[in-house]
């Protein structure tokens, strides 16, 4: 029964476990990346102008209506 907690979700998106922890950790390395580079941007407007909202797209179009 607590399995279900570890495994309905990642389920939901056709992968394991594993695979979707994976998935989350680079997703959250991803979006570590762009809050740092929007932080460098607030305090330096000429650096990574666009690279935070790249970042951001790249990741909802991998996400987009995954495992429907």
């Amino acid at each position: 029964m607590i399995a279900k907690f570890f495994t309905d979700h990642p389920d939901s998106v056709d992968e394991t476990y594993l695979e979707h922890a994976a998935f989350a950790g680079r997703f959250s390395l991803a979006l570590f990346g762009a809050a740092f580079a929007a932080l460098v941007h607030a305090l330096l407007p000429f650096m990574f102008e666009k690279t935070a909202s790249r970042i951001v797209a790249r990741l909802y179009a991998r996400t987009h209506n995954r495992g429907r």
